[in-house]
């Protein structure tokens, strides 16, 4: 019992001169810090805050481009069925019609898809027997493959599909084989 008294006043001793006279490593975190360091962390400081403020003006530039860009998506997809009811058409007037009837409306269909593709809208080229491919093309229907090498591939087209600068806005619509 003596020895475990003799240890603890020895220890309460030691952290009594630790309190009175603190380390050489104490003394550094509680000294004020030099000019140079203030220096350097406000350098810091001012060299992060422009590098976001730039990454920032990176950012907002490049959403207003991508706004801009599909700002008329609502109209081009109001606008495409106008486009199928002209490929109808020109079908309808090539099987019954006169050859200069199909020329007039073919003129206009042709101005019509140049002015939309002008501002960025483009087809997709699908055709029978491509591989389905889920991000461009919506199944409507399976039926048996007509062939072999037509299982899981595209048998038909129903309805073309579009994209506005490279974003689907109307998938293909497809027959698939099964």
């Amino acid at each position: 019992m003596e020895n475990q008294d003799i240890n603890e006043e020895s220890i309460n001793n030691q952290e009594e001169t630790n309190t009175q006279n603190p380390s050489p490593a104490e003394d550094n975190v509680t000294a004020k810090p030099t000019a140079e360091e203030l220096l350097a962390e406000e350098k810091d400081r001012y060299i992060r805050l422009y590098a976001e403020f730039e990454n920032y003006k990176k950012r907002t530039a490049k959403e207003k481009m991508e706004y801009f860009q599909f700002a008329n998506q609502e109209m081009m997809v109001s606008m495409l069925g106008i486009l199928d009811d002209f490929e109808r058409a020109l079908k309808e007037i090539a099987k019954n019609g006169n050859p200069s009837d199909v020329q007039g409306v073919e003129l206009i269909y042709q101005k019509f898809k140049n002015k939309l593709s002008e501002k960025g809208l483009k087809a997709m080229d699908v055709k029978p027997g491509d591989s389905f491919n889920v991000d461009f093309h919506e199944a409507i229907t399976q039926i048996p493959a007509p062939s072999e090498d037509l299982k899981g591939k595209i048998v038909d087209v129903v309805e073309t599909g579009y994209t506005l600068n490279d974003k689907v806005i109307r998938f293909a619509k497809v027959v698939t084989g099964n």
